[in-house]
Formats: C-alpha cells, sequence, structure tokens
C-alpha cells in the first residue's frame, strides 16, 4: 500500500517555520489546540517538531518571562526530541512503526522537502473502516 494515500499535504498541515517569532508559534499551537506541530525552513526541508513541552522548558530556563517571546524565534527552542520524518515512498511497516509512537509522522520527498503529515488518527480511521482491526 502506497504512504501517500494516508498524506495530508503540507498546504493543509498546521505548522510553523524555524525563524518565525515564538509568540506566534505559541499562538498557533494555542489556536489550534495542538500539543505538538511540524517546524520547517524557509527552503521547505522538515527541522523538527515543537512541543509545548519544549516551549515551557525555554521558557522556565532561557527567558524567565512570557512577555520577551517576541524577541525569540522558533529556533531558538531546544526541542526534546523531533518526529522522524519518512520518504515519501516508505513502506507501510515504517509508516506504522513511526506513527505507533508519535502524533504525527512528517513526510519528506527525495529532495529532503516537506511534503505533509500522515497522522496516527487517519491511519486507525483507514483500518478501522476496513476492518484490519478485530477487537
Amino acid at each position: 500500500m502506497n504512504i501517500l494515500h494516508f498524506l495530508k499535504p503540507v498546504y493543509d498541515v498546521v505548522l510553523v517555520y524555524d525563524d518565525q517569532p515564538l509568540d506566534e508559534a505559541l499562538a498557533i499551537l494555542t489556536k489550534h489546540r495542538y500539543t505538538s506541530i511540524p517546524v520547517i525552513n524557509k527552503d521547505q526541508h522538515y527541522v523538527g517538531t515543537l512541543t509545548e513541552g519544549d516551549i515551557l522548558h525555554f521558557i522556565i530556563e532561557d527567558v524567565k518571562c512570557y512577555d520577551k517571546l517576541n524577541g525569540f524565534k522558533v529556533s531558538d527552542v531546544k526541542r526534546h526530541r523531533d518526529y522522524e520524518a519518512v520518504l515519501s515512498d516508505a513502506l507501510m511497516p515504517t509508516l506504522l512503526g513511526k506513527a505507533s509512537n508519535e502524533n504525527f509522522v512528517p513526510v519528506i520527498d527525495q529532495n529532503e522537502k516537506f511534503i505533509g503529515i500522515i497522522t496516527r488518527k487517519t491511519l486507525l480511521d483507514y483500518f478501522f473502516e476496513h476492518n484490519f482491526i478485530v477487537l
């Protein structure tokens, strides 16, 4: 099965850029009620995953004051760990292995450009709809 069947394309993905002001990134996370979000650079390369926890630790350890956030970029935040991206031609076992540990799997093309995400929910919904999972 081709994993692109499950792809949420980049133009439908809520994401942030690594040079975006941190207060904007926090506003985006808050608006959409996400706990994690993909980070890309201006060349459309996947940089990593920004989480609420990353921002919280940054505020506590480095900023010490929320009002100062607009002076920082997303790239200033030390991320605890990034969701590992898969290539667009990855095999299903690879995708499922990654999705079992994360809310979404970033997908990149052969030029390492970010093309979208595949959410764990999309995969589970598909398998439930097609009776691949027995309760």
